[in-house]
């Protein structure tokens, strides 16, 4: 590399007193971790269910499938930084940084504002089950609230208020972070206990119905979206279903959010999220169709399921249980809900973490404590998830974070083939097929597609919410970059993850442990041309097809 290319990289010296993450988890553990993932189903299934009708189980089929496809895109970048925390969104902003200091960090942070509201619907969710276990309806504990904004402007009936729920979910989140604190080795054996806990009840629910013959077929007829047809109008309603579906089903990416805590990153990431995939695929499949089969659309579209409060008593329905297996069913979906939450505070926690050390986010958020868990990052989730819990509405919340989700999507995808092209010589661990780092790239202009088209079937304020959130990081990014960094990045973002004995390659190299160093290199030979720019027009483009199309429906 020229010259002038290293000289692009100042070396900013790493504070010495971040102990940094811990090698101490096999891929079974970042399997485990994101074993949250399948539950996430049980968010937005009656939303979907009401929204597209009798097809939904198709919706969510179709989902996980693209998001199994993704995967490998997510599975090879991964690979070119196993020193680097945060997940996909980390891996992708390497590529985008050469041709963009401004697109790159919307990568880390659409990422982590798409992921950090499960904090806030899980713990909501698990909140409004536990007060439904233990009080009738009409109590005052589940009635009392305190309006604090109307925020009827962004969708009817949307409100900023203070209640039970509330100060539960507040309760939730804080014994999660707690079990945390304690680093990824003892999160990772938690959610383990846990996963088993959940996982095992969620699929005899999911086929026990299917064995007793409970599932009925007139469930999926007539077979088509609710519109009653498949024009415009019901197209755009299987926009919507997937494009609300995509935010759980994709959702097990987060399994290589912790490369750099992998004994051996280069085996490990890509079984986590093959492995997180297929358990996926399953619980997505099974859990959707046998939920519509025993329960018919109408009982799904009810609003004891639409909001959650209502699943645990559905599924003891489902199993032909009384009151106990209907309340043991609950202590499972509460354990459910606390398993999504651990799962996303571990990945959304690093994914800030791993944006302050790489220069996109303040450096305060790039520190963990002794035991390798960046809590600085954790605390900084918790708050902005409080204020999130005040609003009424959680699938508005799930749908503007959806937008910033798909955001992420699109340009982690494009990062495939963009560094193919950049690093063509980077030692690969694992190496996806040619063929599916092209199909991600389609992928990405699809669902960029379905950002415009599906998105404001959830609210009408739905897209335009989630695209100021995504570009609020402008001034947060510009605040790290400009005024603590003065215009560079730190050496260490450009850490290829590559480890030799003590030869000086690219740029240099620091300590890496054991008579061993990382090297460090600069930014790579930008190889792509004009072409990553010509994919963000295109991703543009498709976006306001997508918005056209939806106004034509409407």
């Amino acid at each position: 590399m020229s010259d002038r290319s290293r000289s692009s990289t100042p070396a900013l010296q790493e504070r010495p007193d971040d102990p940094g993450m811990q090698r101490s988890i096999s891929w079974t553990g970042g399997f485990w971790i994101a074993s949250g993932v399948p539950a996430l189903v049980l968010f937005s299934i009656g939303s979907i269910a009401a929204t597209v009708g009798t097809i939904s189980p198709l919706i969510w089929t179709v989902s996980v499938l693209l998001g199994l496809m993704q995967s490998f895109v997510f599975a090879e970048i991964a690979g070119l930084f196993p020193r680097k925390s945060g997940g996909a969104s980390v891996f992708g902003a390497m590529a985008w940084a050469p041709y963009s200091k401004f697109v790159a960090p919307i990568s880390v942070w659409c990422n982590w504002l798409a992921w950090s509201p499960v904090l806030t619907i899980g713990s909501g969710l698990a909140a409004g089950y536990l007060l439904t276990a233990l009080f009738p309806a009409d109590a005052a504990i589940n009635t009392w609230s305190v309006q604090l904004a109307d925020l009827g402007f962004l969708k009817d009936g949307l409100e900023l208020r203070f209640n039970a729920t509330f100060l539960i979910a507040a309760g939730f989140l804080l014994l999660v972070f707690a079990l945390q604190h304690g680093g990824i080795l003892r999160a990772a054996r938690v959610q383990t206990v846990i996963g088993i806990a959940v996982l095992v009840p969620l699929l005899i629910v999911g086929v026990v119905p299917l064995v007793t013959g409970d599932v009925a077929s007139a469930s999926f007829t007539p077979f088509a979206p609710l519109s009653g047809g498949w024009g415009l109008d019901g197209l755009t309603l299987i926009a919507g279903g997937l494009f609300l579906a995509a935010w759980s089903a994709y959702a097990f990416e987060t399994s290589i959010c912790y490369t750099s805590e992998f004994k051996n990153p280069a085996k490990d990431t890509p079984k986590a999220i093959f492995a997180a995939g297929l358990l996926c695929l399953v619980a997505y499949t099974l859990v959707p169709f046998t939920f519509q089969g025993a329960l018919g659309v109408e009982r799904l579209a009810t609003d004891g399921i639409v909001n959650g409060d209502g699943v645990g008593r559905a599924m003891a329905d489902m199993v032909g249980g009384g009151a106990i297996i209907g309340n043991l069913l609950i202590v499972m979906l509460i354990l459910a809900l606390l398993l999504t939450i651990m799962t996303t505070m571990a990945g959304s926690s690093r994914t800030l973490y791993q944006g302050s050390k790489d220069g996109w986010l303040p450096r305060y958020l790039g520190r963990t404590n002794d035991n390798g868990a960046p809590t600085r990052a954790m605390w900084t989730d918790l708050a902005f998830n409080l204020a999130l819990l005040l609003m009424s509405d959680y699938i508005f919340v799930l749908a503007s974070s959806t937008v910033c989700y798909m955001i992420f999507n699109f340009l982690n995808l494009n990062a495939g083939w963009i560094h193919r092209k950049d690093r063509a010589d980077t030692p690969r661990p694992w190496r996806a097929p040619t063929v599916m780092i092209a199909a991600g790239a389609v992928l990405a202009f699809f669902n960029a597609l379905l950002l415009g088209w599906g998105a404001n079937v959830w609210g009408p304020g739905a897209l335009a919410t989630g695209l100021v959130f995504a570009a609020m990081i402008i001034p947060v990014f510009c605040y790290r970059h400009y005024v603590q960094d003065r215009g560079v990045f730190p050496a260490s973002m450009y850490d290829t993850g590559d480890e030799r004995d003590g030869i000086a390659v690219d740029g240099g190299t620091r300590q890496a442990g054991a008579g061993r160093a990382a090297v460090t290199s600069g930014p790579p030979i930008k190889r792509a041309g004009i072409l990553p720019y010509l994919a963000l027009a295109g991703g543009v483009l498709a976006v306001l097809i997508g918005q056209i199309l939806s106004n034509m429906a409407g």
